[in-house]
């Protein structure tokens, strides 16, 4: 199980953000850049409250900024 959360990039270019102003709003750079790289999986985790800190900045849901996609193996 792998969850994508390229969708966050997408909300960001539209509405100007850059990695710069997510830390500005206090999100740690480890965390920004595991949420950027595109996929979390069990070795890049990122917990409920930072989705929920994201979603509160970027005002959407979780759904808008993630999605489940399934795992070649």
């Amino acid at each position: 199980m792998a969850i994508s959360m390229l969708k966050v990039k997408g909300i960001m270019d539209k509405n100007g953000l850059k990695k710069f102003d997510l830390r500005k709003a206090g999100f740690n750079p480890n965390i920004i850049d595991k949420v950027l790289s595109g996929t979390l999986d069990k070795k890049k985790r990122v917990d409920t409250e930072t989705i929920n800190r994201l979603c509160k900045y970027l005002n959407c849901q979780p759904g808008d900024i993630m999605e489940y996609v399934e795992e070649n193996t």
